[in-house]
């Protein structure tokens, strides 16, 4: 990848947390409910974890490095990533069981739902296609394939797996 396009992902990944909150709560005063905090604060995590992957991956590509430096963190996420889900998801299920309703509710749900299909483009497929050439493989191949983080997750693995 080019080097001022990772820093400009690194960069709106972070400034996107920013302008969620903004819009959301300033802009469109959605209420703090539970369900809406937790549905803000898990897709706020993935955007953080996806901002500083990127810029790890920069670092990796400038000093030539095999991994991204803090990869196995990275990989340690993925799975507390899946615990959060499960408790974001029942936490909003339970301020819909509380009597939550319409802006108390839906917003949240719609960021948790926003946060996984955040943490799938991160840790396994690749969704988001923002240039021609990802565009070109895409239509070329007829499928979605590993996402950049994934491929140095499975890299990282082989090579530890390869010491034992």
């Amino acid at each position: 990848m080019i080097p001022s396009r990772l820093r400009s992902l690194a960069v709106l990944e972070h400034v996107n947390i920013v302008l969620f909150a903004a819009v959301l709560f300033g802009l469109l005063h959605t209420p703090p409910s539970t369900a809406n905090l937790v549905g803000f604060a898990l897709l706020a995590l993935l955007l953080g974890q996806g901002g500083t992957y990127w810029w790890l991956k920069l670092r990796q590509l400038r000093t030539r490095a095999p991994h991204p430096p803090g990869i196995a963190l990275l990989g340690a996420l993925c799975h507390l990533n899946t615990a959060l889900f499960a408790l974001g998801g029942i936490l909003i299920a339970w301020s819909g069981a509380q009597g939550a309703h319409g802006t108390h509710l839906w917003p949240g749900a719609a960021l948790w739902a926003f946060a996984l299909i955040e943490h799938l483009n991160y840790f396994h497929l690749q969704l988001s296609h923002q240039n021609r050439a990802d565009l070109a493989r895409l239509r070329r191949t007829r499928r979605l394939h590993r996402s950049h983080l994934a491929r140095d997750l499975a890299r990282h693995r082989a090579q530890r797996l390869s010491f034992r």
